[in-house]
């Protein structure tokens, strides 16, 4: 395997473990306003995410910045060609981030119903814009020869891509209280998996898209991960109704790796297709950096990577038991 194919496939890695991570930590900043009766559960939603909810954010960084390093070509053009979703969804996180840790300075209710409705925006619009990012990768833009994009700042946003943005946000919200279900006990745990299995429809924009990109895209090979998607959602949704959130969580987990390969497998060996001439599509080949940075880069990630995995890995291990209401201090 080339390291432009290496780095590649990691990207994918990198998106993967965000759309994991920070789906079901956006899915229960979404789900604030509507689950929660009072002041405490409102604590109770916010606390299940807590320590998690920045670190999960890193990988959004790294996936970044790696196509950054790896892939200036395929960073200038998606990024460049879709500035204005990419600057909202950086103030949404910004102020989401301010919200979380500002919310319970004062003890005064409108302030806190303030930054509520910051949290709720701040989880609201990042899944929109990284499912039209992440859309709009797959689909392709209209390029000219030297990778930019032609036409207006809104070429980004169309049906197709716009499917793609309620795909990401569908499978945030039933992440998201599937997660509170796994990580809550008592009254707000029944009413987290009940909420969990009304919004398993939202999933369909998901499977409607990736079905779409098979008809588009897609090689014979991608048709299985297609049908282990198609297959997942059923399942979490069964395994949630009989009681077993853990294995529901894990089901949504194998729902998004099934997605993640279906996605970028059609996607590859381009990074970036050109929706008028095809003579234009920017590949892997032709955007990559050096061998050299390349090799640079893996070496480094070699060492690096294990460390946060670790750590990372060691949060949500000490942070793993479920809370109620009861652990709410007044």
């Amino acid at each position: 395997m080339s390291l432009e194919t290496l780095w590649f496939c990691v990207i994918a890695l990198f998106w993967l473990g965000y759309l994991f991570l920070e789906g079901f930590d956006f899915g229960v900043g979404m789900l604030l306003p509507f689950l929660s009766r009072d002041n405490t559960e409102r604590r109770l939603m916010i606390n299940t995410i807590g320590p998690v909810w920045d670190g999960n954010e890193v990988w959004l960084i790294v996936a970044v910045a790696a196509t950054f390093a790896a892939f200036p070509g395929w960073y200038a053009s998606l990024l460049s060609g879709s500035y204005l979703v990419i600057l909202l969804i950086v103030l949404a996180l910004i102020g989401r981030g301010v919200a979380f840790e500002y919310r319970g300075k004062v003890d005064s209710a409108k302030w806190r119903a303030a930054f509520d409705k910051l949290i709720v925006f701040g989880s609201w619009v990042p899944p929109l814009g990284v499912g039209l990012l992440l859309a709009t990768t797959v689909l392709g833009l209209p390029l000219d020869a030297n990778g930019n994009r032609i036409g207006s700042p809104f070429e980004a946003i169309r049906w197709d891509t716009l499917l793609g943005a309620l795909a990401i946000v569908g499978f945030s919200l039933v992440h998201g209280a599937t997660f509170l279900a796994l990580k809550t006990s008592g009254d707000f745990r029944e009413r987290a998996k009940k909420t969990a299995l009304r919004l398993f429809p939202a999933l369909l924009p998901l499977l409607a898209f990736l079905v779409l990109i098979q008809v588009r895209e897609g090689e014979a090979w991608t048709v299985i991960p297609l049908v282990i998607a198609l297959v997942a959602a059923p399942i979490a949704w069964w395994r949630l109704r009989s009681d077993r959130d853990g294995q529901a969580f894990a089901a949504l987990g194998l729902l998004m790796v099934a997605t993640a390969v279906t996605m970028f497998g059609a996607l590859f060996p381009a990074v970036l297709p050109s929706t008028g001439d095809p003579a234009n599509t920017l590949t892997v080949a032709k955007a990559a950096s050096s061998p050299y940075t390349l090799e640079v880069m893996t070496w480094v990630s070699a060492f690096g990577a294990p460390a946060v995995l670790i750590y990372q890995g060691w949060t949500y291990w000490v942070f793993r038991k479920r809370l109620s209401t009861a652990h709410i201090p007044s």
